[in-house]
């Protein structure tokens, strides 16, 4: 039987603000499992915007205030545990959550709709509306962990749950398929790189938008075509050239995607890294008939067959650096530097 201790390493958010908002804290109460859930001892723990975003109070769209600073909407209750890339071993289950599932190496589904044995009303972000990963020790509703059999190491498992999870879920509602050109923006970071894999294991041709430095490391994730990000999109690809765009960047530079998409094309948005506020002309919207999809709460199955495609070998994890848990706000930094392509992993065994 494993021994539980009463307490645990970790991070903690205690507000917003910059990098002097975490504290490492060595003996924090270790979570106790509630109605259907189960207590996983975290192996890995991946990094995301999501994280930087939360930390700054970029998703409140109020005056500096932080009433709506969550990735719900609502405020942050501090202090918060962040780190919605888990994989760990599953050590304990509550009531009501199946023991099968002591000893088995799990993903977590970093999206959940399920806490506490209740049905949430609106989904929860894991290190936003509850505690994720940064620490030794997490819980999660059963439903939300799931079992996965791969050779792969924790921290290579731990680049995937978030950025693929995100990107399989644009790719799902943008309908994807062997017939089509999708252009994805972004694509050296997480949920870029990510969408590059998947949209190439649906047959689709993938054109990506990168940094010239990291032009090579694109192409060997597997795009067919690389272009500058910065450039003029519609002088190197002409207007209508593509069936899907996969947009993770926003910013001054947003209407050309519109430009370079077809009619009846389908735009599927994520993230906003260079800007949330963009400027719209709605003729080009309305007279191609073209689809917005903003995604979000990922549709059902999305996470399974995420799984599944990792258990086939079907996608590569790209795990860029690992860290140990005492060195976040290091692995923060080279986050923000954005000189790697893939992931940033904390792997706790280190």
């Amino acid at each position: 039987m494993v021994t539980i201790p009463e307490h645990m390493r970790a991070y903690q958010l205690i507000g917003h603000g910059g990098p002097e908002m975490l504290r490492l804290v060595p003996d924090a109460p270790t979570p106790k499992t509630s109605i259907g859930e189960v207590l996983i001892h975290v192996g890995a723990a991946g990094l995301n915007n999501t994280d930087i975003n939360t930390r700054v109070g970029w998703y409140s769209k109020g005056d500096g205030q932080a009433e709506d600073a969550s990735w719900g909407g609502g405020a942050i209750q501090f202090p918060r545990i962040q780190g919605a890339d888990i994989c760990g071993i599953v050590v304990e289950v509550g009531e009501g959550a199946d023991t099968a599932l002591i000893g088995k190496r799990v993903l977590v589904e970093p999206c959940l709709r399920e806490a506490a044995g209740q049905s949430l009303e609106s989904p929860w972000y894991i290190g936003s509306e509850c505690d994720g990963g940064f620490a030794d020790y997490v819980t999660v509703a059963a439903k939300h962990a799931y079992p996965i059999d791969s050779a792969l190491s924790n921290a290579e498992l731990a680049s995937f749950p978030c950025s693929y999870s995100t990107a399989e879920n644009m790719l799902t509602r943008a309908q994807v398929d062997e017939n089509d050109t999708v252009l994805i923006t972004g694509a050296s970071g997480g949920v870029g790189s990510a969408a590059l894999q998947l949209a190439k294991a649906r047959g689709a041709r993938v054109l990506a938008v990168a940094g010239e430095s990291k032009h090579q490391s694109v192409l060997d994730a597997g795009a067919h075509k690389v272009l500058i990000r910065g450039s003029q999109l519609q002088h190197q690809l002409g207007d209508n050239a593509v069936d899907v765009v996969i947009d993770l960047v926003g910013g001054p530079d947003w209407p050309e995607l519109l430009n370079v998409l077809r009619p009846f094309g389908r735009y599927a948005v994520s993230g906003a890294i260079a800007g949330p506020i963009v400027d719209l002309d709605l003729r080009t919207l309305y007279l191609k008939d073209q689809r917005f999809l903003g995604c979000t709460v990922l549709d059902e199955g999305v996470f399974r067959r995420l799984v599944d495609l990792i258990e086939l070998g079907a996608i590569q994890p790209l795990l860029a650096r690992s860290f140990p848990l005492d060195a976040l706000l290091e692995a923060q930094e080279c986050f923000l530097r954005k000189q790697f392509t893939g992931k940033l992993v904390i792997d706790m065994s280190l």
